[in-house]
């Protein structure tokens, strides 16, 4: 399994991005995908996730209202449509993906854990200016 995450950049504060997610290599589609972030001196925390066979879907707390995960138009791919963007949101953005565990996150409504995603793709960095 391969992920592939694309879409960060630079942009000032209020402006979008969209994050997007490729993943290769499932048989099926009964896999979730995972949004983390991780700046600079934290630890990296899961923001968002959903479940690829039926759309279900989580948002954290902190990007609610601002964040939207979703199915991309491409099969296997998922996006993250960031907006009202705020310097707090300046991380490394990571996507991953999971099997079983992962959807309890989405059943109990809790932030993705990285210890249920066995599949991470490289980061891809959001800079926010003020």
């Amino acid at each position: 399994v391969q992920l592939q995450a694309s879409g960060g950049g630079l942009v000032r504060t209020g402006g979008s991005l969209r994050l997007s997610c490729a993943a290769s290599g499932f048989t099926s589609d009964n896999y979730q995908i995972g949004w983390f972030r991780q700046a600079p001196g934290k630890e990296r925390r899961g923001i968002a996730c959903i479940n690829n066979s039926d759309g279900a879907t989580y948002i954290g707390s902190s990007v609610k209202g601002r964040f939207t995960i979703s199915k991309g138009s491409a099969k296997n791919t998922v996006t993250l449509q960031m907006n009202g963007l705020k310097p707090e949101d300046t991380a490394v953005y990571y996507c991953a993906a999971g099997r079983y565990a992962a959807i309890a996150d989405i059943v109990r409504n809790t932030p993705p854990s990285r210890v249920h995603y066995d599949y991470w793709g490289q980061g891809t960095q959001v800079t926010v200016s003020s």
